[in-house]
């Protein structure tokens, strides 16, 4: 999945926002709004709900760029609106958080224990039986319809710290830094955020292609 997006001169967009340009705003929403109901869709209960977050969201860029003070880049200052938008749902059309929560993220394992050799046997902690290779060719068979979706299930059933790390950075190819500035939490946190979440991701692709 990658997602990562031309470069674009944001220092550009914002004098053509301020200026009122809707040429400038009509780029801004070609480039993040798909990516914005993505990303919202993790926490609202329906594709509706997602698209009225995203509306939402580009009325308040019109009436708060003004504000925008450049301490961010345009692209996250524009995805935060688009995470407290979603976060102000009725209770009726949240589905769950998209804020991060590390110390819950770490509340179980990212891989079964019981994989693992236990403690007091010889080569404790190593692999009791290591992960199959995957026969045949991986790609042919990643992008197959079945696959995509137990990828799209497991990204949704993640925690809400590894859901939107794996989301940000994996679909929509952002960078460390950048999920960092967004999410509000630091390189180690979201390092270990992206590791669970990609090993619970990875489980499911090893259960739906047959490696164990």
């Amino acid at each position: 999945m990658d997602g990562a997006e031309p470069a674009v001169d944001e220092a550009a967009l914002v004098a053509g926002l301020h200026a009122g340009e809707e040429s400038s705003f009509r780029d801004l929403v070609l480039r993040y709004h798909a990516a914005i109901v993505r990303l919202v869709r993790l926490g609202v209960a329906s594709p509706a709900a997602a698209e009225e977050v995203a509306t939402n969201t580009w009325r308040q860029v019109i009436r708060d760029i003004g504000d925008f003070d450049g301490r961010s880049s345009l692209k996250v200052w524009i995805f935060g609106i688009a995470l407290n938008q979603a976060r102000g749902c009725g209770a009726g059309q949240r589905r769950t958080a998209l804020s991060p929560d590390p110390d819950g993220a770490r509340a179980t394992p990212a891989v079964d224990p019981d994989r693992f050799t236990p403690e007091g046997q010889r080569w404790a902690g190593h692999w009791c039986a290591p992960p199959v290779p995957w026969t045949g060719s991986p790609a042919q068979r990643l992008i197959g319809e079945a696959a995509v979706a137990a990828v799209v299930n497991a990204i949704e059933e993640l925690p809400p710290g590894p859901r939107a790390v794996v989301a940000l950075r994996d679909v929509e190819g952002w960078k460390t830094a950048e999920v960092c500035a967004l999410l509000g939490i630091s390189e180690p946190e979201q390092g270990a955020l992206l590791h669970r979440g990609r090993s619970r991701v990875r489980a499911r692709l090893e259960d739906h292609l047959g490696g164990r």
